[in-house]
């Protein structure tokens, strides 16, 4: 492994210089004339719910050549990043069979000439016919001579939505890609282990020796075999058989070997390339009975969910107690302390007026877990890839929320002092007595309840979200029922309120107190947005805050000023909140991944096709799907996977970290989230290299962490780095 990296950093630096001693600056773009990419669709149009092959069609400069998902001994195998409508999901690469390119010492694996990368693709259950389907696909790739130059191509296709069937102009281009592809394995496969050998048995009995030529075997894993070393073929009664040369003897001996088997045969009619996969499940040692190969469960199986055998009542339960978790939850502590003052006020009220609270808060609680429910369904019941928190993922919202908070905190600060008909929207929260004030407490507290999920609560939502809209709205209110309930119970037993301190002058003091942990709300909520915008964005975000202290102060001196000024210093304060609306609605998305920079860290960033490449490859992977807005994430990475003591586990192990950033909408990691049984961030996924993922719970210890990675085996002499 540590060869190939060096003699391909050594490749790429001569073939930049070369590049720029013809005159290409750096940074220079594969001349058109190496790699010609195209995009194809198999059908002329798309139909909802009908899956759909496209073609990424590479044509290569003769003596040129790209390579293989295992490049062999250098270079790099071809990445496609799509971008797809809402709703759309791309399947991982299928890849023809490859040759082998012998340079000078080396053996690589790749393509000459021409080689066209299938990939399916299936699209949401129902399409406008009148908004045509816009599919998008960033190929990167290397392509090699005696030197290696990157390079990339920006591709783009539209297509009607329609009747579904087979363009006649593509249709040979198709027929030659799939017959390139392996079909399954033909002859059962038995591994076993000769010094510093390996040897594959090939059961295919009444084989000819004169009809089979230059065998070969392209196993899927970088390190499992010395690639150059020549692959030794013999033909018997009892089948083919390969002896191939192993990379390193002192590894332990594989248990497996998933790769593809290519021969030719040849007959009268000539000579025809023959290509079989032999799949991701161990193959038999020896002494044992063949059976058939199955691919790797963990990257093709459908995955058991955890709602599968959930019914509504579990569910329903599942989420009450989700609900009541929720309210020890930090993102919905500064609304809570709000309540804790406010209960302290109503102390001294009547019974049934602190009921009519109690029952007020309920009904902002459920209304808003009734509304999120709904558009939740209704969205992507369009196709939408969305889940639970989809609202944080909106700059508009989450700027919003943090203007809201803000001017809470200035209410409890003691710098305005809203009465009257927007009672409900500021210090009515704290000092009235209004009913409205405590219904949109309710709503508030729902609102910042998103960006956390309690444990129970992933899956019922879950749950909810793959049933009918009566069961899903049912669970919501469930959950919306656990969230409210320690309120609404101390307001309908009296006992427990008389325990509550009698209201005094320290009100005023604990009321500005509690501004505090609103402030930092508002930090964390900007910190956020700074994740979803450009830095022209965070300007604009940051102004509004600078106007909405401007309308607090503007309403507040108008308050104390004479009748005509007080009507324009209020009438200057209800123009800054317009501004700080439009500010809000028209903040520009950021362009750049935020998940990009996690590779600084030594966590790759999540993408389907890299995960699905190293489970083909049997590497320990572990998946941390996360969000910028989710504070438990936070936490648990704080705590428990940032660690010290983890990643040297990690490190041990050859655990690959894999970081899956949901702060912004990215439909792979909403497929991931729900194959799961999940409709939100946070799901931690640890991949031992076969088998299914290890589901960890949603709230992290070090020591729940480090007991999970026990069941990976050390990998001795590899570092997670390496095992990239």
């Amino acid at each position: 492994m540590i060869r190939r990296l060096a003699i391909l950093i050594l490749a790429l630096a001569a073939s930049l210089s070369a590049a720029a001693a013809q005159g290409f600056p750096q940074g220079f773009r594969t001349p058109a004339d190496l790699v010609r990419a195209s995009l194809v669709a198999e059908p002329a149009a798309v139909a909802g719910a009908q899956p759909f092959t496209l073609a990424v069609r590479m044509q290569i400069k003769p003596g040129w050549h790209v390579y293989w998902r295992n490049p062999g001994d250098s270079g790099l195998p071809p990445e496609v990043t799509w971008t797809l409508p809402a709703g759309f999901n791309a399947g991982a690469i299928r890849w023809p069979a490859p040759e082998r390119i012998p340079i000078a010492t080396l053996m690589n694996y790749g393509y000459e000439g021409e080689v066209t990368l299938l990939v399916p693709v299936t699209p949401p259950p129902s399409l406008d016919p009148a908004d045509p389907v816009r599919i998008q696909a960033k190929l990167t790739y290397l392509v090699c001579e005696t030197e290696c130059v990157p390079g990339s191509a920006d591709l783009a296709l539209t297509l009607p939505v329609g009747k579904a069937e087979p363009d006649p102009a593509s249709a040979a281009l198709f027929a030659r890609a799939r017959a390139a592809l392996p079909v399954p394995a033909l002859w059962p496969l038995r591994l076993s282990s000769q010094g510093d050998t390996l040897r594959l048995d090939f059961a295919a009995t009444g084989l000819k020796p004169e009809a089979l030529r230059n065998a070969a075997y392209f196993p899927y894993a970088e390190t499992a075999i010395d690639n150059a070393a020549a692959q030794v073929m013999t033909v018997d009664e009892t089948g083919l058989h390969l002896t191939l040369a192993r990379s390193s003897p002192t590894d332990p001996v594989p248990t497996a070997l998933p790769g593809v088997l290519t021969v030719d045969e040849v007959d009268a009619a000539g000579t025809r390339r023959l290509a079989f996969a032999y799949g991701d499940e161990p193959v038999l040692p020896a002494a044992a009975a063949p059976a058939p190969t199955a691919p790797n469960p963990a990257s093709t199986a459908p995955a058991t969910s955890d709602f599968d055998a959930l019914t509504l009542a579990t569910a329903a339960a599942f989420a009450f107690l989700g609900g009541l978790i929720l309210n020890l939850m930090p993102c919905v502590f500064p609304v809570l302390s709000i309540k804790v003052l406010s209960l302290v006020r109503h102390a001294g009220e009547g019974p049934a007026r602190l009921r009519l609270h109690g029952l007020a808060y309920t009904a902002g609680v459920l209304a808003s877990f009734l509304a999120l429910a709904a558009a939740l369904i209704g969205l992507k019941s369009g196709g939408a890839a969305i889940g639970w928190g989809f609202q944080l993922q909106s700059p508009a919202v989450v700027a919003g929320l943090a203007y809201l908070l803000f001017a809470m905190g200035l209410s409890l600060s003691g710098a305005v002092h809203v009465g009257g008909r927007l009672a409900g929207l500021g210090d009515g929260l704290t000092r009235r007595a209004g009913l409205s004030g405590s219904f949109f407490t309710g709503v508030l507290a729902t609102l910042v309840a998103t960006p956390c999920t309690a444990p129970f609560m992933g899956s019922a939502v879950g749950f909810a979200l793959t049933q009918s809209a009566g069961v899903a709205l049912a669970v919501f209110a469930s959950l919306g029922l656990g969230l409210a309930l320690p309120f609404l119970l101390l307001t309908l037993w009296p006992p427990a309120l008389r325990a509550l301190p009698r209201p005094g002058a320290w009100m005023e003091t604990l009321k500005q107190v509690l501004a505090f942990p609103v402030y930092a709300t508002v930090a964390w909520l900007i910190w956020v947005l700074a994740q979803q915008v450009d830095p022209r964005g965070q300007l604009a975000a940051l102004i509004g805050l600078v106007l909405v202290g401007f309308a607090a102060w503007a309403w507040e001196h108008g308050r104390a000023a004479a009748p005509r000024t007080g009507r324009i210093a209020q009438a200057a304060a209800a123009l800054a909140l317009i501004a700080v609306a439009s500010l809000a609605v028209t903040l520009p998305r950021s362009s750049a991944a935020p998940a990009a920079q996690a590779a600084a860290d030594g966590v790759e960033p999540f993408t389907q096709a890299r995960l699905d490449a190293l489970l083909d490859a049997h590497r320990p992977v572990f998946v941390d799907m996360t969000a910028a807005w989710c504070i438990t994430c936070a936490v648990n990475e704080a705590t428990s996977l940032n660690t010290r003591a983890v990643r040297s586990a990690m490190a041990e192990r050859g655990v690959t970290y894999m970081k899956g950033d949901w702060t912004n909408q990215n439909p792979e990691i909403t497929r991931l989230l729900e194959k799961h049984g999940r409709s939100g961030v946070p799901l931690y996924l640890l991949y031992t290299g076969t088998g299914e993922p290890q589901v960890l719970p949603q709230i992290l210890t070090e020591g729940t962490v480090l007991a999970a990675l026990e069941a990976v085996p050390a990998a001795a002499g590899r570092s997670a780095a390496l095992a990239r």
